[in-house]
């Protein structure tokens, strides 16, 4: 089937910069110019429907982190953390079969051939995850048309393994509630477990200890994502942090003070979007922090921060992209407007609908 969709290509390996005005293969959102990008649509009747007992489609999203705290490094080796995050409607699309009784293995497609579709991919974990948990010993189809880039910061894989999970339980009559695939989710990886809150998050531990908040700004705050084809692995992060430099502001108190800022509306946010994985991802590529001092000169917007371990740089108050991103040293990132998205109980995330627009 032929439909339209927000204005990205099928793969996301390579991202062309988006100028404000006059840019023919962009990111923009319909408001700034007339959309006219048609692609195919993945559905899962790309599978063989005739063998797929139930189907379902769904959103996978990612998300930032509006702040992020290093508490500790701990004995293991591994890091507490605090951070406030969010879900935002930058996501992929997910379509699920149950495969028929008797199936021994997973059929995992992707639109991104980059990507690695065997035991190795957090949707195969998760799978894996939710017949050891479940006891229920049922294989699925899964197609994945990916959007989200990699090493941005973004938790597309983790936003991928959540909605599987959610796929499986829901392909299967929900054996599971959701505070178990919360639970469970932390098995595999720390940001997972963040999509089975309601949007907004105080995360602790690992990552894996998941409070519910009341979404500290408005959902129609602008965001700009805009993430350079380069990056550094989180290990190589966090062995890289200098705990003598570490913000010292308390991770409940930036909480409380950024919704508060949020409730008034006002704009200064930069204050409390702190992270402090800023340091050794910056000393590791100073050009990521040019590109951060960059767009902060350049648009009028309340916070310009790195999401997680980068490298993908986030404004917040404005999702238009400066003209200075015409530069011919820039031609190589991606760019994204975004918003804030949540969930209602019993239900998985949906796009916000802002960046679709009917077929001219």
């Amino acid at each position: 089937m032929q439909g339209f969709a927000r204005a990205y290509p099928s793969s996301c390996t390579q991202r062309k910069v988006l100028s404000s005005k006059g840019c023919s293969n962009s990111f923009l959102p319909a408001s700034w110019r007339k959309v006219g990008v048609h692609r195919p649509v993945q559905s899962v009747a790309a599978a063989p429907a005739s063998s797929l007992e139930k189907q379902v489609s769904l959103f996978s999203p990612s998300k930032v982190n509006l702040f992020l705290r290093v508490v500790r490094r701990r004995e293991d080796g591994y890091h507490d953390l605090a951070s406030l995050f969010h879900v935002i409607d930058l996501g992929d699309d997910m379509d699920f079969g149950l495969l028929p009784e008797g199936a021994t293995s997973e059929t995992l497609e992707c639109s991104d051939p980059t990507v690695p579709t065997n035991d190795s991919n957090l949707v195969i974990k998760a799978l894996n995850l939710f017949r050891e948990k479940t006891g229920i010993k049922r294989f699925f189809y899964v197609n994945l048309d990916k959007k989200v880039p990699h090493g941005a910061g973004l938790g597309g894989g983790s936003g991928n393994a959540a909605t599987t999970l959610w796929a499986a339980n829901e392909l299967l009559g929900r054996p599971a509630t959701t505070a178990q695939l919360l639970k469970w989710s932390g098995d595999i990886g720390s940001d997972i477990s963040v999509f089975f809150s309601h949007g907004a998050a105080f995360c602790t531990g690992r990552g894996e200890i998941v409070e519910d908040v009341a979404p500290p700004l408005p959902l129609t705050t602008p965001l700009l994502l805009v993430k350079p084809p380069l990056g550094l692995s989180t290990p190589t992060i966090f062995k890289s942090l200098d705990l003598a430099r570490r913000s010292q502001r308390d991770p409940r108190e930036l909480l409380a003070s950024m919704t508060e800022a949020g409730q008034k509306g006002v704009r200064a946010l930069q204050e409390f979007c702190v992270n402090d994985l800023e340091q050794p991802a910056f000393d590791n590529l100073p050009q990521l922090a040019q590109l951060k001092t960059e767009i902060g000169h350049a648009l009028d917007s309340s916070a310009v921060f790195m999401t997680g371990s980068g490298s993908t740089i986030v404004a917040v108050g404005s999702d238009t992209a400066p003209a200075c991103l015409l530069d011919p040293k820039h031609k190589d990132l991606f760019i994204s407007p975004a918003r804030l998205i949540t969930r209602k109980s019993g239900e998985w995330y949906k796009p916000s609908g802002m960046w679709s627009s009917s077929p001219q």
